[in-house]
């Protein structure tokens, strides 16, 4: 006759088969969705960025990294700082080209951008990319290999600002460690790739058109170059197109390059193209768990300030 012992033994070696055979379905892991901004050149029509952000504050969608080219990099760099919506476009309308530049014509370049660093410290509320209260990002472009140069992590964002904003022809290429940067749209036109680098699982870019060329396609300096840029860049859109999972293209086509005093048209214009994609973003955020903190922070080099490279 079995024994006490043996009995207890038989029913646990049964229970535990069972237990084998059926299994209760495990609940699928629900990684946090990580949304990048990218915000693409565009000089005043820059100023269509804030639009941009107003309706993202209005419909609670949530940025976790943010990054720009020339203008885009001056708003993004504003948010990541802290600066509201309202406080950028304030500073943004009353802003004029005297404000950035200095007619100073040299081999290089028509402006010098040293008067930029006063104006950003009145549009920032923070200066360097470890403090930013989100994760940064701003491209400008080695002249001499063609490269984009990434600054993100550490480091002083007045100087990245600069060097991205370093259109050729009008403003001096800005030094910095032995190279010559110049205007990030130069090899990156939206910084979408750049996010996805930083951790973005979904990245929203914001394109602002050129204006386009009428008749011959230019009667003066700055429209050649201007053409130059709309044909350069539409073979070479590819790459940041398929980094992107959703663009948003205010209609600022029929804006002229230093328009200033059309910054409420400008924001209207980023409301309106912005309010279109709301539907889309809300559903990829449906069902996935809010992130309620900011997300890890990037291994630095060991100097703690050089860009990284594409």
């Amino acid at each position: 006759m079995a024994s006490a012992a043996e009995n207890g033994s038989r029913i646990g070696r049964w229970l535990g088969a069972v237990r084998r055979w059926y299994r209760l379905p495990e609940r699928p892991v629900i990684a946090p969705q990580f949304i990048g901004l990218a915000l693409g050149g565009g000089f005043a029509r820059g100023i269509a960025h804030v639009g941009v952000l107003r309706v993202f504050e209005q419909y609670q969608i949530p940025i976790h990294y943010i990054a720009g080219v020339s203008a885009g990099s001056m708003v993004a760099a504003a948010y990541a700082s802290g600066s509201t919506p309202e406080e950028i476009g304030k500073i943004g309308s009353a802003m004029r080209f005297a404000d950035v530049a200095r007619w100073s014509i040299s081999r290089m370049g028509l402006a010098g951008s040293e008067r930029m660093n006063r104006f950003l410290q009145k549009l920032l509320k923070r200066f360097r990319f470890e403090e930013m209260k989100i994760p940064l990002g701003v491209v400008a472009t080695d002249l001499a290999t063609g490269e984009p140069v990434f600054f993100r992590s550490a480091g002083d964002v007045l100087t990245a600002i600069r060097a991205s904003c370093s259109y050729p022809g009008l403003f001096q290429p800005l030094p910095y460690e032995g190279k010559l940067l110049v205007d990030g749209a130069m090899s990156m036109e939206v910084p979408s790739p750049l996010l996805r680098r930083m951790g973005a699982t979904h990245v929203i870019s914001v394109h602002l058109p050129m204006q386009q060329a009428n008749g011959t396609g230019a009667s003066n300096m700055f429209q050649v170059i201007n053409r130059c840029f709309q044909i350069m860049q539409a073979r070479a859109e590819q790459e940041w197109r398929d980094s992107s999972d959703l663009v948003i293209v205010p209609d600022v086509t029929g804006m002229e390059w230093d328009a200033f005093g059309s910054a409420e048209k400008l924001i209207q214009a980023g409301e309106i193209a912005a309010l279109e994609a709301v539907p889309k973003i809300k559903a990829w955020l449906a069902g996935y768990p809010a992130v309620t903190t900011k997300p890890a922070a990037e291994s630095r080099s060991p100097s703690g300030s050089s860009p990284a490279r594409a």
